[in-house]
């Protein structure tokens, strides 16, 4: 879920403010108006992604693709980042979501990935499925260069974030305890360097939580992680690390509540607390236990007072803001778009003075306009793109567009039954990755981005 204007690994000083400048933060209320944006979605030939004229896709990976180093492409992809290599190539990190009943669907065809660096093994001895996979694209040919396996033997790794110093925070939303049929305890964070060339050492940020994970999202001014979790009743965590850049080292874990004590529950289900487009300022709740063995960091949390959101999912670090899905949340339960103001003493004694602020961006009030949105970028355009996952036995998943002030549109639908995830554009802008969940496919998705910039 790269930022182009946050994060430019193998980029001159230069290229790299021009970069930061090239999209404008969303600002303004939200409205319901349908802007006409890049005009109507044409029909796709192979019946997979609906685009609008003079936009095109090419499918890039695929579940069951024999990757460089043996192994496969794993199903499920979810969660994705993308990373600059030099002028031309970017590596893409990519969850699978795949939980220890899903072997068969893993990475490893046959065996049991004896001697291979997973973090953990069922009962039988074998290598968990679920981790990352790194697949290396030359944009300017259109082509893979390389894939391989980048983490193994974790759980239902579903979403992450970028870090500005180059790698990928993978998210396991799973709290298997040891003994579940599993070794080792589950619910953490990992991380997964954009460079690395085939497994990682699987090292768990204990300090960062265990909880239902979703995804993170680093500040680069502060270093600070914010942290969505994927429960009816979840919080806004961030972590403050004892070192900005090296989260193995420890920091303070906290949750997110309002300053206006009274207010403790973002989702307007049972009448409106936070109305769409009013902000309000915030404060941070210290947590202690947070390795929370018994699944109950978010209770304690609340008990403090922190605020409540309707399953946080995709969350997206742009230029000074902070954008994150509530999936179920708003009067409607369709979905709502966060928007976090840090403050300019973030995770300082100050910002008691100067707090951050918290506004409730975008609510869905009809299907039609957004319906369960799931991870999100920002478009070259500054606009951003919010993936749907829709729970219902027929799905019609969308990838909508947010103008700065609010107005959604449809920029392309998916034809498969299956959700879209790991929006991400490549760092030049030029191109939105995208993965088909299952069978999981990886998209590469061209055109004028330009064209639209209301």
């Amino acid at each position: 879920m790269l930022d182009r204007r946050q994060f430019a690994l193998g980029l001159t000083g230069t290229a790299f403010a021009g970069l930061l400048g090239a999209c404008t933060s969303l600002r303004g209320s939200a409205t319901t108006t349908t802007p006409r944006a890049y005009g109507s979605l044409e029909p796709d030939p192979a019946g997979l992604l609906d685009l609008p004229k003079g936009f095109r896709y090419r499918v890039i990976s695929s579940f069951g693709d024999r990757m460089d180093d043996g192994f496969v492409v794993p199903d499920r992809a979810d969660g994705m980042g993308c990373f600059a290599l030099d002028n031309r190539r970017v590596a893409l990190v990519r969850n699978h979501e795949l939980q220890a009943r899903h072997l068969d669907t893993g990475p490893i065809r046959g065996g049991n990935g004896a001697g291979l660096a997973a973090y953990d093994r069922n009962a039988q001895g074998e290598a968990l499925p679920g981790g990352t996979s790194t697949i290396v694209y030359d944009l300017a040919a259109g082509r893979v260069e390389a894939q391989h396996l980048s983490l193994l033997g974790t759980i239902r790794n579903c979403a992450g974030g970028i870090t500005p110093w180059g790698s990928w925070l993978t998210c396991e939303e799973d709290v298997t305890r040891a003994g579940n049929g599993v070794v080792r305890d589950h619910g953490w964070v990992f991380e997964v360097p954009a460079i690395a060339r085939g497994l990682v050492d699987p090292v768990p940020l204990t300090a960062m939580g265990r909880f239902n994970h979703e995804a993170a999202a680093v500040d680069p001014r502060t270093g600070i992680v914010y942290l969505t979790e994927d429960r009816d009743d979840s919080l806004l965590y961030r972590f403050l690390p004892a070192t900005k850049g090296k989260l193995a080292r420890g920091g303070q874990l906290q949750a997110l509540a309002l300053v206006e004590a009274s207010l403790n529950d973002s989702r307007n289900w049972n009448g409106v607390d936070l109305p769409q487009g009013t902000w309000q300022s915030v404060r941070w709740i210290d947590l202690n236990r947070v390795e929370s063995p018994d699944d109950d960091l978010r209770k304690r949390g609340a008990a403090k007072g922190a605020l409540l959101f309707a399953r946080g999912e995709g969350i997206h670090y742009g230029d000074g803001e902070i954008y994150f899905c509530c999936t179920s949340g708003g009067a409607a339960k369709l979905g709502q778009v966060m928007r976090y103001k840090p403050s300019r003493f973030e995770g300082r004694p100050q910002e008691r003075d100067d707090p951050g602020m918290l506004q409730n961006f975008v609510e869905s009030t009809d299907p039609s306009q957004l319906n369960f949105g799931d991870n999100l970028t920002v478009a070259p355009n500054g606009h951003l793109i919010v993936c749907e996952d829709q729970y219902t036995d027929v799905v019609d998943n969308h990838l909508r567009g947010v103008t700065p002030d609010g107005r959604l549109y449809p920029f392309a639908r998916l034809r498969a039954q299956t959700e879209l995830a790991g929006a991400c554009f490549s760092p030049d802008g030029s191109t939105l990755f995208v993965n088909a969940y299952s069978p999981g496919r990886t998209l590469a998705i061209t055109g004028p981005w330009s064209a639209f910039t209301a």
